[in-house]
């Protein structure tokens, strides 16, 4: 009974879930070699920004839900996503014009 205890408190303490390999990563595209997407606190333009993603030095963008709202095309919508890049992690939010679905590493 205490192992299957520990076991139970070790998954719901466990740390941030990393991407795996596969679908569900996102890449930065439509933005300038010398310039950077921001993440946002939230789904729009005025909220903070919480992070810059270089177009291909960005490290891992995991998308974990739907990009927002679904009545609207594509380019308008907001991406939730997690910013895996070496020891830092940063969830926000991203505009969809700007990110391609592309497979984990």
């Amino acid at each position: 009974m205490r192992a299957l205890i520990a076991s139970l408190l070790a998954l719901l303490f466990a740390g941030p879930a990393h991407a795996t390999s596969g679908p569900g990563c996102l890449v930065v595209v439509n933005v300038a070699a010398d310039d950077a997407l921001n993440m946002r606190a939230g789904p729009s333009a005025s909220s903070r920004i919480v992070d810059a993603l270089a177009p291909g030095r960005h490290g891992i963008v995991h998308l974990h839900a739907p990009c927002e709202p679904a009545s609207r095309p594509w380019p308008q919508r907001w991406c939730p996503v997690t910013h895996y890049s070496g020891e830092r992690t940063t969830r926000g939010w991203v505009k969809a014009r700007y990110v391609r679905d592309s497979d984990c590493p």
